[in-house]
Order: C-alpha cells, then structure tokens, then sequence
C-alpha cells in the first residue's frame, strides 16, 4: 500500500490545529465560568503540546488517513471541576461541548473558504480535508458516552441514579474510549460517514451550492 506523505502531514497539521482549539475552548470556557483549574494545569493555552494525546490525536487520525477510512480522534482531556462552574450541571455541559461546537464551527468557516477557492484548486481541496476532520472530531465527541464530551448533555438533563452510572463508567476514562474504537471502529466509521454527510448537504445549502 503507497502512502502519500504529504496527504498525511496535511492531517497532522490540520489535526493538531484544530484539536488544540478544540481543547483551548474547553479551558477558556471553564475559565470563564469560574473555574481556574485548566488555567492551573497549563491547558488555558493554544499551545499544541499542552494538548496532545499520542493515540487520539496522533495515532489513531493517521492510521484512519493510511487505511482512507473517516478521520476522528481526540486530545488529552481538559480537566475542571463541574462543582465550581457557574450553572450547576447546565455550566459542565456547557464547557463539555464547547470544543466539539468549535470543530463545528471550524468546519463551517473552511466550507465556506472552499466555496469561495473552489473545489479544483490544491488550497480547496485542503479546506475540504480540514472541513471532514473537524466534522468527524464534532461528531465523534459528541457522542452520548463518557468520558466523550457529549455525555456532559446527558449529565445535565439525567437523574441524579443515572449520573451516578455515568460517573463510575467516566472512571474508566480513555480506556474506555480505546475499547470503543477497537470494537466498534466499523460502525462508529459508519456513523460518522452518514452524519458527516448530513452537515456537508447542511452547508451547501446554507452557502447556495
């Protein structure tokens, strides 16, 4: 199988970008919601380093690039404490999709910059990567599961048994997420190909294309 290296350093860069912004909006908002313990830990930075995860942020995108299957993944998880957060659970689950509303976010502005260089240009068809990778980080931190960023939605409307559940099954932490990806990888692929898909007809019609 050829590799095509610099389709892969494309990813990294865009990767390490837009991971790092994702986990930066986590600390700010944190921050901004009263709680200074990112900002104590050094991850109240948009420096890369603070952020990286050797397997969600650098491993795991590259071997989905090689294998040409959808790219997501993640970073090292910006740590806060949900009990000092203005807003009770509502102010946790704010801070727990900040990033992923970021890589949203980032998503839409390329797509919009894709549009506007066009789909043939070397510079498009970048921004369209950087569109797929920031879709596939949104949708794959979305996901209802702890310690994934979407079960803090679930934290701030479930009852106090089931956020119990949640808690313990958080302990777990990235092993947690490991065994996800190892025995589900096909289907979370799946899913996020169909969603991804879903965004990118979203965005054409808000852009009229």
């Amino acid at each position: 199988m050829e590799i095509d290296f610099i389709y892969i350093a494309l990813v990294i860069a865009i990767v390490l970008l837009s991971m790092t912004v994702h986990e930066a909006m986590h600390a700010y908002t944190s921050y901004w919601l009263g709680d200074d313990t990112a900002k104590a830990q050094g991850r109240l930075t948009l420096n890369p380093v603070a952020h990286i995860d050797p397997f969600l942020t650098l491993l795991l995108p590259v071997m989905l690039a090689i294998l040409g299957l959808p790219i997501f993944g993640g970073a090292k998880p910006v740590p806060f404490n949900p009990y000092r957060v203005r807003y009770g659970e509502f102010g946790a689950a704010l801070v727990g999709v900040a990033g992923p509303l970021t890589n949203l976010l980032i998503a839409l502005i390329c797509f919009g910059a894709f549009v506007a260089f066009g789909p043939v240009s070397a510079i498009g068809q970048g921004l369209l990567l950087a569109v797929y990778i920031n879709l596939g980080f949104f949708i794959f931190n979305m996901l209802p599961i702890p310690p994934l960023d979407g079960s803090r939605l679930l934290y701030a409307l479930a009852p106090d048994s089931v956020r119990r559940v949640f808690e313990m099954v958080e302990r777990q932490g990235i092993l947690l997420v490991f065994a996800l990806i190892l025995l589900f990888s096909s289907q979370i692929g799946a899913f996020i190909i169909a969603a991804r898909s879903f965004f990118v007809d979203l965005f054409r019609i808000l852009f009229g294309v």
